[in-house]
């Protein structure tokens, strides 16, 4: 087996008709806009398996009895631009949790940093649909498919338009500030999406971040360790090409590493 070759295995229930070989193509161009700037990573499990989850979005801890990574997205149709968005969140969780497997990640959903993780993952969302989106101008799944490419970049522009505007002449750092007490006992989808907002731009300028995912759990099991211990692990425990873009990352947060 092809390492690098991301493996779908799709079970069609639930998705309202969409066509398994449309959604797999809609799948692995999302995948695909993170994964080839991970040239080192790799999953040892054999590929995903992606089913209909009525309740929402999820990546599971355990593995199907024959290995497989398992997903589950709440789509139904062909709505490929939700197709993309959930699945960009849900393989950014998939490179945290199961990529580089002789290292155990920490599991723990109750934690301080939960945040952190959920912000990420909201981040490559809206990178996936915006990478895509320039990728199908010219090399669409499908010739026909071309003329979707501007859906997918107005479902991220909706998306980032939907997060709620800083306090008049507040900076992204004086907002965290404020906020991070409250993250770090519940964290809510609208103020990930804020954080998210202020991260695109440092993943898009440099993608090659995303290689640093499967080394952010790998550190101290403390559910109420401070965030700029958990960064400091994160770029301890990340290879060492990744570390200045964690530095950078810790700096959006007015932490110095």
């Amino acid at each position: 087996m092809d390492e690098r070759k991301l493996a779908l295995r799709i079970r069609l229930d639930g998705f309202g008709g969409a066509n398994e070989a449309d959604i797999g193509h809609v799948l692995r161009s999302a995948a695909d806009a993170i994964w080839q700037h991970c040239p080192h990573t790799r999953f040892a499990q054999p590929g995903l398996e992606i089913y209909h989850n009525n309740e929402c979005p999820i990546t599971h801890f355990d593995l199907t009895a024959d290995g497989y990574i398992v997903i589950g997205l709440a789509v139904e149709g062909n709505l490929w631009a939700r197709f993309a968005f959930q699945f960009g969140h849900e393989f950014a969780h998939a490179l945290m949790d199961h990529s580089n497997g002789a290292k155990t990640p920490w599991r723990d959903l109750n934690h301080a940093n939960q945040w952190l993780e959920e912000s990420i993952c909201e981040t490559a969302s809206l990178f996936c649909l915006r990478a895509m989106a320039q990728t199908w101008q010219t090399q669409p799944p499908y010739p026909n498919w071309k003329g979707y490419a501007p859906a997918l970049t107005d479902y991220a522009a909706k998306r980032l338009a939907d997060a709620s505007p800083l306090p008049d002449g507040s900076a992204f750092a004086a907002w965290f500030a404020t906020e991070q007490a409250e993250l770090r006992q519940h964290w809510t989808r609208d103020k990930n999406l804020v954080i998210a907002r202020q991260l695109l731009p440092l993943f898009e300028a440099d993608p090659q971040g995303w290689e640093s995912l499967p080394a952010l759990k790998l550190g101290t099991r403390d559910a109420t360790k401070p965030l700029a211990t958990h960064l400091a692990e994160w770029r301890a425990n990340a290879p060492f090409t990744q570390q200045a873009f964690i530095t950078r990352f810790a700096a959006e947060f007015s932490v110095k590493l």
